[in-house]
């Protein structure tokens, strides 16, 4: 496994939307998974998505205190509910971490590394804003387009657009979460 060097915010490849991966059975694919896992504990992160690391595919990966690193090829969110505001920072963005609106609960599809499909019903917590801010990468949308201010960014030298992206709206699925 190899540490992979971080992408930072203002290489294009952070706001393009990334491309499906075709198969999870290809050795490439997995050193990839591989390196994207020993990328974010080493930058003791709790997830790392491909373009930050310079690749336009749609794999994440997203490890929690205590809890097996989830793999995420392809994913899509299948349900979002609530908002709450949280502190949130990005290894794309080092020293920067601003307050930004995320939902409640999180339902997510995605396969593993094995190509099966699996599902994150319900998450809440952590694992929801984690979940939501590596499947906005894949999206080319950073966190930043989610801060409820702009001004300290700003002030930092970082340019910010006026107004969030407004992602297209998550398909309601009746009863995946309760």
């Amino acid at each position: 496994m190899a540490v992979l060097p971080i992408i930072v915010v203002g290489d294009p490849i952070l706001r393009k939307r990334t491309r499906r991966v075709p198969t999870v059975h290809d050795t490439t694919v997995q050193r990839l998974i591989d390196d994207m896992i020993e990328t974010m504990r080493t930058a003791h992160g709790v997830g790392l998505a491909a373009p930050q690391v310079g690749v336009s595919l749609r794999l994440a990966v997203v490890g929690m205190p205590e809890q097996p690193v989830l793999v995420l090829v392809n994913p899509r969110v299948l349900r979002r509910s609530g908002k709450r505001q949280v502190e949130e920072g990005c290894l794309s963005i080092p020293g920067y971490v601003g307050l930004v609106t995320r939902s409640v609960r999180v339902s997510v599809a995605a396969l593993d590394r094995t190509g099966a499909e699996y599902r994150v019903l319900g998450a809440t917590g952590l694992l929801a804003q984690a979940l939501e801010h590596e499947i906005d990468h894949l999206n080319g949308i950073l966190y930043l387009d989610h801060l409820v201010a702009h001004d300290a960014l700003r002030r930092a030298g970082v340019e910010v657009a006026d107004h969030p992206v407004i992602e297209e709206p998550a398909p309601a699925t009746v009863g995946l979460d309760g």
